[in-house]
């Protein structure tokens, strides 16, 4: 979940603000200071789900259960 920043081509600041969260939040995730929420991870989920084919490996990689 760390760099799925990154797969996405998006800076943490990016993928905060796409997420609703603040960019400390993020950079906490990836240095594994603390892990996302339910509620943030259900952001995730439906920010890949929005993304339609790009998205769906990304999806299958990090919720697998969703499918």
């Amino acid at each position: 979940m760390w760099k799925l920043h990154q797969q996405l081509n998006l800076s943490q600041k990016q993928f905060a603000a796409k997420v609703g969260v603040y960019f400390k939040t993020v950079n906490h995730w990836k240095n594994e200071h603390t892990v996302p929420s339910p509620i943030a991870l259900k952001l995730i989920e439906e920010m890949l789900r929005q993304m339609g084919e790009p998205g769906k490996r990304l999806l299958n990689q990090y919720f697998p259960e969703a499918e």
